[in-house]
């Protein structure tokens, strides 16, 4: 199964929407959302049953947050880039990738996997070394992932 065609389904990315998604304010503005989340998730030991709020309205974000920002006037900056990459990182099976490039983004998204599962014991055991230290295992996945992506578009740039 392609988690990530799956993923895309179910965000409803259509072409309109990923072509707004290049704005890079949309791709800078969800970097932070997993900081945000860890926050809101952590806040459980202040407010309670009050901290479901920050986390719905942060999933509410993540869904809204590609349709918010208008086409960018241009898409020549590194965050653009990377997510022009991921859309054809995405549309692999149809249109295949360079080996390295494949090899490196299944590398940089167990990275990722692997960062996850100390974040969310973290999370649940309010451990904060293990949750810092599982985010910040994911957060450079991710980003990391997101410079292999703009190598990828670079790489393959359609006319």
């Amino acid at each position: 199964m392609n988690y990530g065609k799956a993923t895309e389904k179910l965000m409803g990315m259509t072409d309109a929407v990923w072509e707004r998604h290049t704005n890079p304010w949309s791709g800078w503005s969800r970097v932070a959302v997993l900081p945000l989340l860890t926050l809101a998730v952590w806040s459980r030991i202040w407010v309670d049953w009050w901290a479901l709020a920050p986390i719905v309205a942060l999933l509410l974000w993540v869904w809204l947050n590609p349709r918010v920002f208008p086409v960018p006037a241009s898409t020549e900056n590194w965050m653009s880039k990377g997510v022009l990459g991921e859309r054809i990182w995405l549309a692999r099976k149809d249109q295949p990738t360079p080996d390295h490039h494949t090899r490196m983004a299944h590398l940089l998204s167990l990275c990722g996997v692997l960062g996850f599962i100390p974040y969310v014991w973290g999370l649940i055991t309010l451990d904060f070394w293990m949750t810092v230290a599982g985010l910040a295992i994911v957060m450079l996945g991710k980003l990391w992932f997101l410079d292999r992506m703009v190598w990828l578009y670079e790489a393959t740039e359609r006319p």
